[in-house]
């Protein structure tokens, strides 16, 4: 069974940074497709950032530029480091991997204006 805890969500101010991380066990992440979803009071989940097996990333067009995914296979984290947060960004953030289609807890990020 695989299990995934994110960490590093918080309250900032517009502007700011944060980078959640989101460690997975029961898998081996090199092997799937991971990504960063988020939701938005009274909005659906929407993709926010997916990495490949391969190292290939895609990004929402809201984040480009400034939200870089990573991940590090001998630890089996994924990362999202967040750059210039806007308001909008505010939601709650979801670890997910493809291959076993599994969530994580989710992790509140809030960003005042």
């Amino acid at each position: 069974q695989v299990q995934l805890v994110e960490s590093g969500g918080g309250v900032v101010q517009a502007g700011g940074s944060l980078r959640l991380s989101c460690v997975g066990s029961g898998m081996l992440f090199r092997i799937t497709t991971e990504g960063w979803y988020r939701q938005a009071p009274g909005k659906q989940r929407e993709m926010v950032a997916t990495i490949s097996s391969r190292g290939v990333t895609d990004y929402a067009d809201s984040v480009k530029g400034r939200f870089t995914i990573s991940r590090d296979n001998a630890k089996n984290t994924v990362d999202l480091q967040m750059n210039s947060l806007k308001p909008e960004d505010t939601g709650v953030y979801y670890c997910y991997v493809s291959l076993s289609d599994s969530w994580g807890q989710g992790i509140q990020v809030t960003v005042s204006s």
